[in-house]
């Protein structure tokens, strides 16, 4: 997410729109004009006056007829439209219905209640686990019967390849740029919450949920005097170690920061409530390999399909991480790192057909080298078997106008996923017109040049960023309601 402002539409627009019949979308799709002067993508496009570059693509969602194109082939970040793709690759290769199971695990034999060995926490990867559900698995291993542990508390989190972050061009305080591992809390962040009284300020560190807020050690905070830069991040014994500026503080406020031991942090939640159940473990410890074991508890995930549901109307990066990860190892039999998983996906589209031919860094669109064009992703939308999954488990998109009141009586629906990094702003979906017809469109746009300057700078939010974006969104909002009006 960064940029500024540099080269002009003029440039960044096709210019070589002609008048022609609409072409199926397997073909070489060139841009074809609509009648309507201005009221063309392209028109509504060049009126906007953004910064950058720009691909739009609409086409019959049954037929694969090209209605509409401007710059196809362009190739941009897709920002979270990327998460379209991995919802489709993860539904496919690990079931609609698969569960990732977070389990607890005796090593050693029970008697009367007393284990003689080590208790471990074993993560499958949930992407989405937070802690009313580790509450619900301190209870559940409260009702296996355990009393007591006298061996050490193990938690493995291998079940997934670790990534310290996704993007490691990102700033450290950024959570939504978390750490992934088969073992993951809370979205792998911590709540950071500050007061000012009496001059000085107190601080508290926990891991909330809806009905809980633990405090937690496996995160500290410390308010230091100084201009720049607002945090800093050090790791330190399974520790993370955070200083925060005291000049960027008000007088009360919270913030979610990313955790970086996700493992040692969900074990430690975990030991709070077995300890409110009389069950005293000892402080976690980090294991490799999964101790062969009796399992004592276990708690399932939603089913994937409500799961890349979530994921598309919140488009939590985690969760596109760990279920593109999880698909590739289903289907290459390994587990793999992120790039490799994230090729992996891009030739599974292309192994699709229709000739897609994406690039992608990773599942989520947060690293902005990956790149697809609304051709591809409009081929992807249009291929056979792909409406059915994605269009349900797609958000609403409400259509509003200049001042972002919503437009009630617009006929047309659209079910679509939105992207945004700094300058770079996407939409694809589906938009079901009044006349019963489906529509597959993709809209890809960037300043690259000033995303770049942004990031050079490190800025979180680069000046223009959030106006630029804006912008972007109506302009998309306009050629929707273009189309659907017009058919």
């Amino acid at each position: 997410m960064r940029l500024s402002r540099r080269a002009m539409l003029a440039g960044a627009v096709s210019t070589c729109a002609t008048s022609a019949i609409a072409e199926p979308l397997a073909s070489s799709i060139r841009p074809i004009a609509r009648p309507g002067g201005a009221r063309t993508a392209m028109g509504l496009i060049a009126q906007s006056g953004l910064s950058g570059r720009f691909g739009f693509v609409i086409a019959d969602a049954v037929t694969g007829e090209v209605l509409e194109a401007v710059e196809p082939e362009l190739r941009l970040p897709p920002a979270s439209v990327a998460k379209a793709f991995t919802a489709l690759y993860a539904i496919e290769n690990l079931g609609p219905q698969y569960r990732f199971e977070t389990r607890v695990f005796a090593e050693g034999p029970i008697r009367d209640g007393i284990l003689d060995g080590n208790l471990i926490l074993s993560g499958g990867g949930d992407p989405n686990l937070v802690t009313d559900q580790l509450a619900e698995l301190a209870t559940a291993l409260k009702e296996s019967g355990l009393r007591e542990v006298k061996g050490d508390f193990l938690v493995w989190d291998n079940a997934l390849v670790n990534l310290d972050e996704i993007d490691s061009s990102q700033l450290d305080h950024l959570g939504y740029n978390p750490t992934i591992t088969g073992l993951n809390l809370n979205f792998n962040r911590v709540h950071f919450e500050w007061k000012l009284e009496e001059e000085q300020y107190t601080t508290a560190m926990d891991a909330r949920s809806e009905n809980y807020r633990p405090a937690v050690t496996t995160a500290r905070m410390q308010v230091v005097d100084r201009a720049f830069p607002v945090f800093t991040y050090n790791a330190a014994d399974g520790v993370d170690e955070w200083t925060v500026a005291r000049r960027h503080l008000n007088d009360e406020g919270s913030r979610w920061l990313p955790v970086r031991h996700p493992a040692l942090y969900a074990g430690e939640v975990f030991a709070t409530f077995a300890r409110s159940h009389g069950i005293v473990l000892k402080r976690p410890q980090e294991v490799a390999a999964l101790p062969d074991g009796q399992l004592l508890a276990m708690y399932q995930s939603v089913p994937l399909n409500e799961m890349m549901r979530g994921m598309l109307r919140f488009s939590t990066n985690i969760t596109a991480e760990a279920a593109g990860l999880s698909a590739t190892e289903v289907l290459t039999g390994q587990k793999r790192g992120l790039r490799t998983s994230a090729l992996g996906m891009a030739r599974w589209a292309e192994g699709r057909g229709g000739g897609i031919a994406p690039h992608f860094v990773d599942h989520s669109g947060l690293g902005d080298a990956s790149r697809v064009s609304a051709a591809d992703m409009v081929k992807l939308l249009a291929s056979d078997g792909v409406m059915p999954v994605l269009h349900p488990i797609m958000r609403d998109i409400r259509m509003v106008d200049r001042q972002g009141k919503a437009i009630d009586d617009l006929a047309g629906a659209v079910r679509a996923k939105t992207g945004t990094l700094n300058f770079v702003s996407s939409l694809a979906g589906y938009l079901h017109t009044a006349q019963g017809r489906d529509l597959a469109f993709a809209f890809f746009g960037a300043d690259l040049d000033a995303r770049e300057e942004g990031k050079r700078i490190g800025a979180e939010r680069p000046r223009g960023a959030r106006s630029w974006s804006r912008a972007s969104r109506g302009l998309q909002q306009r050629i929707l309601q273009q189309w659907a009006r017009a058919t």
